[in-house]
Protein backbone atom coordinates (compact mmCIF):
# COMPACT_ATOMS: atom_id res chain seq x y z
CA UNK A 1 0.00 0.00 0.00
CA UNK A 2 1.64 3.25 -0.65
CA UNK A 3 0.62 6.82 1.13
CA UNK A 4 0.98 10.24 0.50
CA UNK A 5 4.34 11.85 0.56
CA UNK A 6 2.82 14.26 3.36
CA UNK A 7 0.05 15.37 5.50
CA UNK A 8 -1.32 18.76 6.02
CA UNK A 9 -2.82 19.71 9.09
CA UNK A 10 -6.29 21.27 8.84
CA UNK A 11 -5.04 23.66 11.52
CA UNK A 12 -2.95 26.19 9.47
CA UNK A 13 -5.26 25.84 6.60
CA UNK A 14 -5.84 29.73 5.37
CA UNK A 15 -2.74 30.91 6.82
CA UNK A 16 0.39 32.41 5.50
CA UNK A 17 2.31 29.35 6.13
CA UNK A 18 3.62 26.09 4.55
CA UNK A 19 3.37 23.22 7.02
CA UNK A 20 3.15 19.48 6.92
CA UNK A 21 4.04 16.36 8.02
CA UNK A 22 6.09 13.71 5.93
CA UNK A 23 5.70 9.71 5.69
CA UNK A 24 7.74 7.50 4.67
CA UNK A 25 7.57 8.48 1.56
CA UNK A 26 9.41 11.76 1.48
CA UNK A 27 10.90 11.11 5.04
CA UNK A 28 13.51 13.17 5.48
CA UNK A 29 14.75 13.38 2.29
CA UNK A 30 15.72 17.57 1.20
CA UNK A 31 15.60 17.17 -2.12
CA UNK A 32 12.11 15.54 -1.62
CA UNK A 33 10.68 17.99 0.91
CA UNK A 34 12.21 20.69 -1.09
CA UNK A 35 9.87 19.81 -4.71
CA UNK A 36 7.04 19.30 -2.26
CA UNK A 37 7.35 22.65 -0.14
CA UNK A 38 8.91 24.24 -3.65
CA UNK A 39 11.63 26.14 -1.80
CA UNK A 40 15.31 25.36 -1.99
CA UNK A 41 16.94 22.48 -0.33
CA UNK A 42 19.24 25.05 0.84
CA UNK A 43 16.91 26.62 2.58
CA UNK A 44 15.47 24.20 4.82
CA UNK A 45 16.53 23.80 8.29
CA UNK A 46 16.72 20.82 10.26
CA UNK A 47 18.99 21.65 14.00
CA UNK A 48 21.27 18.43 15.00
CA UNK A 49 18.85 17.03 17.74
CA UNK A 50 20.09 15.78 20.75
CA UNK A 51 16.88 14.91 22.94
CA UNK A 52 17.98 18.48 24.87
CA UNK A 53 15.50 21.21 25.88
CA UNK A 54 17.27 23.77 23.63
CA UNK A 55 15.53 26.23 21.72
CA UNK A 56 16.79 27.69 18.99
CA UNK A 57 16.23 30.71 17.05
CA UNK A 58 16.90 31.18 13.70
CA UNK A 59 17.95 34.31 12.35
CA UNK A 60 20.85 35.07 9.77
CA UNK A 61 23.27 32.25 10.67
CA UNK A 62 21.61 29.14 9.27
CA UNK A 63 24.48 27.15 10.36
CA UNK A 64 23.24 23.69 11.71
CA UNK A 65 23.77 24.02 15.60
CA UNK A 66 22.51 21.57 18.33
CA UNK A 67 18.82 22.14 19.29
CA UNK A 68 15.84 20.29 20.01
CA UNK A 69 13.38 23.25 19.46
CA UNK A 70 13.46 25.67 16.52
CA UNK A 71 12.24 29.25 15.66
CA UNK A 72 11.93 31.85 13.17
CA UNK A 73 10.41 34.67 11.79
CA UNK A 74 12.33 34.64 8.40
CA UNK A 75 9.91 34.28 5.74
CA UNK A 76 12.71 32.33 3.12
CA UNK A 77 13.10 29.66 5.49
CA UNK A 78 11.56 26.35 6.20
CA UNK A 79 12.34 24.85 9.55
CA UNK A 80 11.67 21.40 10.37
CA UNK A 81 12.47 18.53 13.41
CA UNK A 82 13.24 14.90 12.09
CA UNK A 83 11.08 12.05 14.12
CA UNK A 84 10.95 8.26 14.52
CA UNK A 85 8.24 8.06 17.39
CA UNK A 86 9.04 10.86 19.48
CA UNK A 87 6.60 13.82 18.58
CA UNK A 88 6.84 16.18 16.36
CA UNK A 89 5.51 19.92 16.83
CA UNK A 90 4.35 22.59 14.40
CA UNK A 91 3.52 25.88 15.82
CA UNK A 92 2.88 29.36 14.38
CA UNK A 93 1.56 32.72 15.85
CA UNK A 94 -0.92 34.49 13.82
CA UNK A 95 -0.40 37.64 14.80
CA UNK A 96 3.13 38.34 15.09
CA UNK A 97 3.85 35.80 11.98
CA UNK A 98 6.52 33.99 13.73
CA UNK A 99 6.69 29.85 13.10
CA UNK A 100 7.91 26.79 15.04
CA UNK A 101 8.99 23.44 15.19
CA UNK A 102 9.76 21.31 18.41
CA UNK A 103 10.97 17.48 18.81
CA UNK A 104 9.29 16.19 21.92
CA UNK A 105 10.53 12.83 22.97
CA UNK A 106 9.79 11.14 26.33
CA UNK A 107 13.05 13.53 27.71
CA UNK A 108 12.36 16.44 26.20
CA UNK A 109 8.64 16.44 27.16
CA UNK A 110 9.90 15.76 30.79
CA UNK A 111 12.39 18.57 30.31
CA UNK A 112 8.97 21.10 28.79
CA UNK A 113 10.37 21.86 25.25
CA UNK A 114 7.62 22.56 24.11
CA UNK A 115 6.31 25.37 26.78
CA UNK A 116 10.21 26.58 26.36
CA UNK A 117 9.42 27.13 22.63
CA UNK A 118 6.39 29.03 23.38
CA UNK A 119 8.18 30.58 25.99
CA UNK A 120 11.16 31.47 23.76
CA UNK A 121 8.12 32.92 21.39
CA UNK A 122 7.11 35.20 23.95
CA UNK A 123 10.13 36.45 25.05
CA UNK A 124 12.00 37.00 21.75
CA UNK A 125 8.77 38.04 19.34
CA UNK A 126 5.93 39.08 22.23
CA UNK A 127 3.42 36.22 21.36
CA UNK A 128 0.88 35.57 23.09
CA UNK A 129 0.12 31.75 24.39
CA UNK A 130 -3.69 32.23 22.48
CA UNK A 131 -2.29 33.86 19.08
CA UNK A 132 -0.64 30.64 18.62
CA UNK A 133 -1.88 27.44 16.70
CA UNK A 134 -0.53 23.73 16.92
CA UNK A 135 -0.48 20.62 15.18
CA UNK A 136 0.89 17.53 17.18
CA UNK A 137 1.89 15.24 14.46
CA UNK A 138 2.35 11.42 14.29
CA UNK A 139 4.33 9.64 17.46
CA UNK A 140 4.16 6.42 19.37
CA UNK A 141 0.98 6.52 21.34
CA UNK A 142 0.14 4.90 24.52
CA UNK A 143 -1.08 1.54 22.83
CA UNK A 144 2.03 1.07 22.30
CA UNK A 145 4.57 3.32 24.24
CA UNK A 146 5.56 0.96 27.28
CA UNK A 147 7.69 3.04 29.27
CA UNK A 148 9.06 2.83 33.22
CA UNK A 149 8.09 4.13 35.91
CA UNK A 150 10.45 6.83 35.98
CA UNK A 151 9.45 8.25 32.46
CA UNK A 152 5.85 8.36 33.86
CA UNK A 153 6.75 10.55 37.10
CA UNK A 154 9.34 12.84 34.62
CA UNK A 155 6.41 13.29 32.55
CA UNK A 156 3.76 13.56 35.25
CA UNK A 157 5.68 16.30 37.73
CA UNK A 158 5.76 18.78 34.41
CA UNK A 159 2.13 17.89 33.04
CA UNK A 160 -0.45 19.76 34.03
CA UNK A 161 -4.13 19.43 33.01
CA UNK A 162 -6.69 22.06 31.54
CA UNK A 163 -9.57 21.28 32.61
CA UNK A 164 -8.12 18.88 34.83
CA UNK A 165 -9.42 15.09 34.15
CA UNK A 166 -11.18 12.37 36.56
CA UNK A 167 -7.80 10.48 35.64
CA UNK A 168 -4.67 11.17 33.78
CA UNK A 169 -5.42 10.36 30.55
CA UNK A 170 -1.96 10.26 28.77
CA UNK A 171 -1.17 7.40 31.57
CA UNK A 172 -2.24 3.61 30.83
CA UNK A 173 -1.44 1.32 33.80
CA UNK A 174 -1.80 -2.47 32.02
CA UNK A 175 -0.85 -4.89 35.09
CA UNK A 176 2.48 -3.56 35.91
CA UNK A 177 3.20 -2.10 33.43
CA UNK A 178 3.14 1.95 32.50
CA UNK A 179 1.82 3.03 29.16
CA UNK A 180 2.32 7.15 27.86
CA UNK A 181 0.77 8.96 25.44
CA UNK A 182 3.39 11.87 24.80
CA UNK A 183 1.10 13.89 22.13
CA UNK A 184 -1.55 14.41 24.58
CA UNK A 185 1.33 14.80 27.27
CA UNK A 186 2.07 18.07 25.02
CA UNK A 187 -1.02 18.93 24.36
CA UNK A 188 -1.97 19.81 28.25
CA UNK A 189 1.45 21.42 28.30
CA UNK A 190 0.40 23.66 25.54
CA UNK A 191 -2.94 24.38 27.45
CA UNK A 192 -1.36 25.03 30.57
CA UNK A 193 0.26 28.02 29.06
CA UNK A 194 -2.57 29.50 27.55
CA UNK A 195 -2.70 27.84 23.94
CA UNK A 196 -6.56 27.71 23.01
CA UNK A 197 -8.14 23.72 23.00
CA UNK A 198 -9.84 24.99 19.51
CA UNK A 199 -5.99 25.94 18.33
CA UNK A 200 -4.75 22.73 18.70
CA UNK A 201 -4.89 19.68 16.15
CA UNK A 202 -3.38 16.46 16.94
CA UNK A 203 -2.82 13.29 14.87
CA UNK A 204 -4.34 9.80 15.96
CA UNK A 205 -1.80 8.00 14.30
CA UNK A 206 0.74 5.77 15.82
CA UNK A 207 4.12 5.49 13.96
CA UNK A 208 4.42 1.80 15.74
CA UNK A 209 1.07 0.85 14.80
CA UNK A 210 1.66 2.05 10.72
CA UNK A 211 5.56 0.81 10.26
CA UNK A 212 4.48 0.66 6.57
CA UNK A 213 3.64 4.74 6.89
CA UNK A 214 5.84 6.06 9.35
CA UNK A 215 9.59 5.32 10.88
CA UNK A 216 9.54 4.14 13.87
CA UNK A 217 12.53 3.48 16.14
CA UNK A 218 10.96 1.10 18.22
CA UNK A 219 8.93 -1.42 15.77
CA UNK A 220 12.67 -1.38 13.95
CA UNK A 221 14.50 -2.42 17.37
CA UNK A 222 17.15 0.05 16.56
CA UNK A 223 18.43 1.89 13.70
CA UNK A 224 15.86 3.29 11.24
CA UNK A 225 14.97 6.38 9.03
CA UNK A 226 12.99 9.78 10.21
CA UNK A 227 10.12 11.27 8.94
CA UNK A 228 10.00 15.17 9.52
CA UNK A 229 7.58 18.16 10.28
CA UNK A 230 8.33 21.44 8.37
CA UNK A 231 6.37 24.77 8.73
CA UNK A 232 7.76 27.97 6.93
CA UNK A 233 6.39 31.52 6.69
CA UNK A 234 5.04 32.31 2.93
Amino acid sequence: MSYEPIITPSIFSGFPVKAFFTTKTSGSDKDAVSKIAGIASNSIYLPIQKHTDKVLIVDYDVEPKIADAVITNRKDILIGVQVADCVPILLYDMQKNVVGAVHAGWRGTAEEILKKTIKAMMDRFCSIPSDIVIAIGPGIRWCCYEVGYEVIEAVEKVTSYVPAPKSKDYIIKKGEKYCLDLPTANKYQALSLGVSLENIWMSDECTFCLPEKYYSYRYAKGTTGRQCGFIGIV
